[in-house]
Order: C-alpha cells, then sequence, then structure tokens
C-alpha cells in the first residue's frame, strides 16, 4: 500500500482551525451591541420651550394667513355694503373703514383681535328707498343693529373655520405630521375663542356714542404745497387748509350714519380757540369753522400774540372780519398794549379783572394772565401769581351770583388760575399748554384746556414733526346754560392734511346717566338727542378719553 504524503494533511488540519477561529469572532460580532455613528451622538433635542414657541409661532401665523385669505365676510348694514373681517390687534376696538375717505374708529372692546368693517360702495336702490321714505330713518338705527349682529355671526363661524384651517396647513406644512397640525389647529381654535370671550366681557355698547373719525384727504404736495411753495405762496396755503375744514366737515355730515348728539336749532356754539401766536393761517380757519358750525361766540383763551409789540398789532383786524362776537382775555405774550388795540375794536370784547359781560346769551367772566413773559417787564410771579389771578377771578364769580347774574363760563389763559374758580361756575376755559385736556375737578367744575389754534406759531417748525393746529365747537344748552357736548378738532401741522374731528359728551349726557351735579344753575340739562346725521354740519364723535388726574401748567407761568 502507497503511503499518503504529509503535504496533504497540513493544509486540511490549518483550514479547520481557521474556520473555528473565523466562527469564533463572527459569534463575538453578533454579541457585542451596535454602535451608534458619531453623527448622531452630536445631534441635540431641541428643549420643550423651543418646541412650543415654534408650535405658537405657526399657530399664530397660520390662523393670521388663514383670516386673510378666508376670513372676511360681505354684509349689507342699512344702505351700504360692506365687508367685515377680523384682524390681530394690540388694542381692539372696531374700525370702519370709508376708502379713500377716512376711518370711523370705536373703542368696543380689548381684545388681541379687531373687527374691520370696510364699506364697500353705498346700495343705491336701498339709499333711494331712503330719500323716498324718510319716515324709515327713525328705524335705520335698529336696522343696522339687526345688520351688524347678522353679519358679526357669519364672521364668526367664518373665522373659527379660517384660524383651525390655516393653522392646521401651515403645521402640516412645517411638521409632515398630522397630529402636530391638529394640534395646532385646535390651539388656533382655544386661542379665537379665549380672543372672543375677552372681547365679549369687555364689550362697551356707549362707544358707538363716541367714535372718532380721521382721514387723509390727499398729499401734501398736491393740495397744499412743500415747504418751498407755502413760503412763496403763503396766501394759497392759507386758502386751502381753510378749504380743508371746510371738506372734512362736510364730509362728516354726509358719512355719519351711527347715532350721535344732535344739537337743538336753539343750541348755543362755542368756538374755542387758544394760543394763535401770529399765525395768520389761523384765521381763515377759524372763518371756515364759523361759517361751517353757524358758531354764536368765539373764545380766545389769550397768546394771540407771540411778542406783544404794537407792530403786530394789525395782526388783529380779521377778528373784526369772522362773523361771530370775539371774548378774548390776555395770555402771558399778550401785552397791555394789545389788549388795548382790542378794546377800541369792533366785535371785540376783552375781560379782565373778572368783568363779566353777556354775549349771545350766555354770561363770560375773566381775567387776564398777570405776567407778561416776553420781554420780562414784569417780574415773573411764577405759580404764585397765576394762584393770586385765580382767586380774584373766583371771587368775581361769587360777586356775580350774589347780585343774581351767575356766570356761564370763565376764562383764564393759564390752568393752574383757572383750577381757583371750582365750584364757582359749571365751566372754565384756558390755554397755554398747547395740547387740549379736560378734566372735571373736585367740586365740580369743568375745566377745557385747548390746544394752540396757531399750531404752536414759529415754534411749530422746531420739533421732528410740525404742532397740529387745535380748536374746539362747544355746544351749551340755551335754557340750561350747561356743556351738552364738544368737538375737538385737530388738523396737520404746515404742510400736511391730516383732519381729525372727535365728538365728546360729557357723563351726565349719556343715555341713562344721572343728572349732572355740576355748580349753578341748579336746573338739570336736556338728554341729547340720538338721530341719523344732523344739519346742519356735525361730525361724527369721538371716544372721550378719561381726564388726566394732574392736569398742570409750568410753575413759572412762562412761554409754551
Amino acid at each position: 500500500m502507497a503511503r499518503v504524503p504529509a503535504a496533504v494533511t497540513v493544509p486540511a488540519t490549518a483550514l479547520a482551525r481557521r474556520c473555528r477561529t473565523l466562527g469564533d469572532r463572527v459569534r463575538r460580532v453578533r454579541r457585542t451591541p451596535r454602535v451608534r455613528p458619531m453623527a448622531q451622538e452630536l445631534v441635540q433635542q431641541p428643549s420643550p420651550y423651543t418646541r412650543a414657541l415654534g408650535l405658537m409661532a405657526v399657530v399664530l401665523l397660520g390662523a393670521w394667513l388663514g383670516l386673510l385669505v378666508v376670513g372676511n365676510v360681505r354684509a349689507p348694514v342699512g344702505p351700504m355694503n360692506t365687508t367685515m373681517t377680523l384682524r390681530p390687534s394690540v388694542t381692539g376696538g372696531t374700525k370702519i373703514n370709508v376708502s379713500p375717505l377716512g376711518a370711523l374708529v370705536l373703542d368696543s372692546h380689548v381684545a388681541p383681535v379687531r373687527l374691520d368693517v370696510n364699506v364697500d360702495q353705498l346700495d343705491p336702490a336701498r339709499a333711494q328707498a331712503l330719500v323716498d321714505h324718510p319716515e324709515r330713518l327713525s328705524g335705520l338705527q335698529d336696522e343696522v343693529a339687526h345688520d351688524v349682529e347678522h353679519g358679526t355671526l357669519d364672521l364668526a363661524v367664518r373665522s373659527c373655520v379660517a384660524v383651525v384651517s390655516g393653522a392646521t396647513a401651515l403645521g402640516l406644512a412645517v411638521y409632515r405630521r398630522p397630529r402636530r397640525a391638529l394640534a395646532a389647529g385646535g390651539l388656533a381654535l382655544t386661542l379665537l375663542a379665549a380672543s372672543g370671550a375677552t372681547a365679549f366681557a369687555t364689550w362697551n355698547p356707549d362707544s358707538v356714542l363716541e367714535p372718532k373719525f380721521s382721514g387723509l384727504l390727499s398729499s401734501a404736495p398736491s393740495l397744499v404745497g412743500n415747504a418751498r411753495s407755502i413760503v412763496s405762496e403763503f396766501d394759497v396755503y392759507q386758502k386751502e387748509l381753510a378749504r380743508l375744514v371746510t371738506n372734512v366737515t362736510k364730509l362728516y355730515d354726509v358719512t355719519s350714519t351711527l347715532p350721535t348728539y344732535e344739537p337743538d336749532p336753539s343750541t348755543i356754539r362755542v368756538l374755542h380757540v387758544s394760543d394763535i401766536h401770529l399765525n395768520p393761517a389761523s384765521w381763515k380757519i377759524i372763518a371756515s369753522l364759523v361759517e361751517q358750525y353757524d358758531i354764536n361766540v368765539i373764545v380766545d383763551s389769550g397768546d394771540t400774540m407771540d411778542h406783544g409789540t404794537a407792530a403786530e398789532n394789525g395782526f388783529l383786524d380779521p377778528i373784526a372780519d369772522l362773523g361771530a362776537p370775539y371774548v378774548w382775555v390776555r395770555g402771558n405774550h399778550d401785552s397791555r398794549l394789545t389788549q388795548r388795540y382790542l378794546e377800541h375794536m369792533k366785535n371785540a370784547h376783552v375781560l379782565d379783572d373778572g368783568r363779566a359781560l353777556t354775549v349771545a346769551g350766555l354770561r363770560f367772566a375773566g381775567i387776564g394772565d398777570p405776567q407778561f413773559t416776553p420781554d420780562r417787564s414784569v417780574a415773573p410771579g411764577g405759580g404764585a401769581a397765576e394762584e393770586l389771578a385765580g382767586a380774584r377771578l373766583a371771587s368775581s364769580l361769587r360777586d356775580q351770583r350774589a347780585a343774581g347774574t351767575p356766570v356761564d363760563i370763565a376764562i383764564a389763559h393759564e390752568p393752574s388760575a383757572a383750577r381757583l374758580t371750582d365750584g364757582e361756575v359749571p365751566l372754565v376755559l384756558a390755554g397755554h399748554l398747547h395740547h387740549e385736556q379736560t378734566e372735571v375737578m373736585k367740586y365740580g367744575t369743568r375745566l377745557r384746556v385747548e390746544g394752540s389754534t396757531g399750531g404752536s406759531g414759529l415754534r411749530a417748525i422746531e420739533g421732528t414733526y410740525p404742532d397740529p393746529i387745535e380748536a374746539s365747537v362747544l355746544y351749551v344748552d340755551r335754557d340750561t346754560r350747561r356743556l351738552q357736548a364738544w368737538d375737538e378738532i385737530k388738523l396737520g401741522g404746515l404742510g400736511l392734511t391730516t383732519a381729525e374731528v372727535s365728538r365728546h359728551l360729557p357723563k351726565e349726557n349719556h343715555p341713562g346717566a344721572p343728572q349732572s351735579t355740576a355748580p349753578t344753575p341748579p336746573t338739570s340739562p336736556t338728554p341729547p338727542t340720538s338721530l341719523a346725521p344732523p344739519t346742519p354740519p356735525t361730525p361724527p364723535t369721538s371716544l372721550a378719553p378719561p381726564a388726566p388726574p394732574g392736569l398742570s401748567s409750568s410753575p413759572s407761568g412762562g412761554t409754551p
């Protein structure tokens, strides 16, 4: 038998050994846990706060986009076709846009959503029906209220669908997970419901009595001109600015369809102006207001001049032709020379030292400012001088009441002097501060501080923005001699064409309010009437902000 070579058996043994080694290695690899890639370990999961903020951003953006796309309702309101929309807002309220004329703003509620009502057009058929049947005007208020209620309910339903759809769609696009998208939609609906509950809880139905109407009529260069043309053609600027007042007044009269205080034809209309400071444009504006509002008497609470020199006296000549009696008291920029010039002018009635007189059915008393600041010819007495003047005016008011001729309106330039008349007169008028303020003082006297009817005069160009031109129309009942309402009129300063008219009602004149407890006379005021658009022109009303608690002037009685 042949021998098997040794070379054949060695490779077989080595191969078996290697196979066993390889099998052991495979088994060890299988038992060894799998290690995550390093890249996966470096990725950090976002914090819960980050995820919550991201979800909230998706919800808010999606809800807003949903409202923009489908969150509006077309609804007829009285004779108008409107589009109602909900919009995110910090302060809430209701805004009625009468494009391109302006906007009517109501402080109707406080919530993070605002109701926008866009007046698209006036329906000719419904408008003609009102013209043909004037008796329908008496029910127009109820009809408008029903239309608004119906449209608001439709808007609420559509808005719910809009915010849920928008937030869900955006959530699906961002997260690509249906569960997260549905969570975004549910959160959007919850936020809308919470906003609606807040609006309902803060709903103010009386806001419709005091809306604010504002509008931008045109760009400044096309209506009035730029700064260079104002200087070269100042007469044209005056006429255009006065025409602006006229047009805005007519505009408010035409577009007012909400219930407002309508002055009785016998109402005494007082135009309160102050701090003209040698602005010649003021006379055109005052003349326009006298004509448009059928003013019975003009009251100027001082600072008509700037330096009180004889060279300035000619500036006062237009007073004689303003179309209404002009009652005037001296301000700290008006000199005794200015006062003597006005005392001899036709149509002017100068009050000083508590002197009282009856003009246009109202009894006025006033005192001039004891300080003359432009040239310091009188040593400034500061607040003490003003308080002394106020005490003198209050003493005169008491004397008038004792004599059986009580004063209806007192006038002083400085508010600090006017404060001393509290309890002696129903209404006291002042100026000096160059901005409007109102306050009912401790003993019932209402203090009305007028802004600058001259836009602060030459000071209008000192700041970044020109000061507005301000004046007020006071509606006084002829029988009770009480203030029933007032309109604050504000025009943009030099070169600007913005205009705003705000109607304010005293609290005692709101429907259902108790009778006034103001001082003399003891008779109670006649409540206002809520009617359709008034005639002659009476602008729509505006929300009357609460008077600031500390109405005060500069302690030294210095200039503004």
